[in-house]
């Protein structure tokens, strides 16, 4: 179930959550530190996984930090602890989104998934993607300074019976295919010949988001029909449909739909803007969302919180606003 994306004048605040590729060595380290909160969502991270996830969030190496299946919880509990953090100093969301990996981050502040069902939840994840296809098999490219409709007849024409696909609708600028490593690349060189400002293969270890990921839709399918899902408390715009969901069956049937589906992006930004969305807060490490929000609309205000002094800067931003 649904609802639609009727427009409003309330003003409101999102949270938005971070994909894989915001992490970095030392993520997450200030808040555990400085804020109790923060300290024990990565003791909880750490008894949920059975090893010191925290450890390797804070000291690295980072060539253990960049394997999926520790990037993923590694990334949900580093934004999980800024909500919470952000929640104990009074601001919380009236809508939420996440990129890919951060839609499960989405669903735990929305109280549709228990923290410790989505870390682990995660770490599977991110094991079946890794596993799904073998290494040099597929390849995602970003292409930059194209319209989706000329991207989309790129890829049917470099696909040549192979798998060539928008996997990332990021902003008007970026759009991220996926897919054979072959058609991938053909496709970069095409649409770079049709005017693209430039288009380049991305260092990823697996083509997320497109149809050869089928086999760790499969897997992961069984894992979230095991789980409990509650009606999230506030709505979750959904990647595969950049649509609000309001249920717990809905929320499920959408992650598992995410896995080879493309991640709307810029769409579920426009979305919660046309719901009176004002003020956009990137949760969780680095300030990849920040970016593309200034690419897909300057209006509303942006925010960001992966250490003390964003938090605190946020939140005096709030003070103000409510003075």
């Amino acid at each position: 179930m649904t609802i639609g994306s009727m427009p409003t004048t309330d003003s409101k605040i999102a949270f938005l959550f971070p994909g894989q590729g915001s992490q970095g060595v030392g993520m997450g380290k200030e808040l555990a530190e400085k804020f109790r909160i923060a300290k024990w969502t990565f003791q909880e991270a750490d008894q949920a996984l059975g090893y010191k996830l925290s450890r390797v969030c804070f000291e690295g190496p980072e060539e253990q930090l960049r394997l999926t299946e520790i990037t993923q919880p590694a990334i949900l509990t580093v934004s999980v602890a800024a909500c919470r953090v952000l929640a104990e100093r009074g601001v919380r969301p009236d809508l939420v989104a996440g990129h890919s990996l951060g839609e499960y981050s989405a669903h735990v502040a929305a109280g549709t998934l228990t923290f410790s069902d989505a870390v682990r939840t995660v770490r599977q994840r991110g094991k079946y993607m890794q596993e799904a296809v073998p290494l040099g098999v597929g390849a995602m490219a970003a292409i930059l300074g194209m319209e989706l409709p000329k991207v989309m007849a790129v890829c049917r024409d470099a696909a040549r019976g192979e798998v060539c696909e928008p996997a990332n609708i990021n902003s008007p600028e970026q759009i991220v295919i996926s897919g054979n490593s072959g058609a991938v690349e053909r496709a970069a060189t095409l649409a770079e010949e049709r005017g693209a400002k430039k288009a380049r293969l991305l260092p990823v270890s697996a083509p997320f988001h497109c149809s050869l990921m089928k086999p760790a839709q499969d897997r992961l399918t069984a894992d979230l029909n095991s789980l409990t899902f509650r009606d999230p408390s506030v709505p979750v715009a959904c990647n595969v449909d950049a649509e609000l969901v309001n249920d717990g069956d809905g929320s499920r049937r959408a992650l598992i739909r995410q896995v080879t589906g493309a991640v709307k992006w810029e769409q579920s930004v426009r979305l919660l803007i046309g719901q009176g969305v004002q003020t956009l807060v990137e949760v969780g490490p680095g300030k990849v969302l920040w970016g593309l929000m200034r690419q897909i609309d300057r209006h509303p205000t942006g925010l960001y919180v992966n250490d003390e002094a964003s938090l605190e800067k946020t939140v005096g931003h709030f003070a103000h606003v409510r003075a």
